[in-house]
């Protein structure tokens, strides 16, 4: 049985909020340079290169990709073989969102409740998932979710004998809708 401190998961989780937050994957950033070489349309073009410098610039200057610093949507896959000490879990989890947003100087945007709207000032409670899984290994994704995307949500109930076409065209016309938001 591997024993793991808590206060080790909330130090871990407080730097990988700043991370997600600041540095983008570099996958993802030479996803962007390949995609910019390979684009034909200027404006997408343009707005690709804006993508690229804007992250650049985040990393080099230490400051977040994007203003919506978002929710902490927090993952973990544990391996049943680990023990946890010193305290609760999920609480480890929501001060260590605390940390790093306030350690990252990162926009807190939680709210306690979505009819007062009164802010938490700690961007907690995260949302959490738990997977369990064989052994006694820890694995921590820290997934900042913006709050931007559901300002362009649509919903459709489709009949049961809907098929693929039909749902294909909603999702497409969803996005043209939404446009460059």
């Amino acid at each position: 049985m591997r024993k793991i401190n808590v206060n080790l998961i909330q130090k871990i989780v407080a730097e990988l909020c700043i991370k997600a937050n600041i540095k983008l994957r570099s996958d993802i950033f030479l996803s962007l340079k390949e995609s910019l070489k390979r684009e034909k349309n200027p404006r997408a073009k343009r707005m690709l290169g804006i993508l690229i410098e804007n992250a650049a610039l985040a990393k080099k200057e230490f400051l977040p990709i994007c203003q919506d610093t978002g929710m902490a949507v927090i993952f973990f896959e544990i391996g049943q073989d680990i023990y946890f000490t010193g305290g609760l879990l999920n609480k480890a989890v929501n001060d260590g969102v605390r940390d790093g947003y306030l350690k990252g100087n990162l926009r807190k945007s939680v709210v306690r409740d979505p009819f007062n709207r009164i802010n938490t000032n700690t961007n907690s409670p995260a949302v959490i998932h738990y997977e369990i899984v064989k052994g006694n290994k820890l694995k921590i994704t820290v997934f900042p979710k913006g709050f931007g995307s559901e300002n362009k949500s649509v919903i459709s109930m489709f009949l049961p004998t809907a098929e693929e076409p039909e749902i294909d065209k909603f999702i497409i016309n969803a996005v043209k809708n939404a446009g460059p938001d």
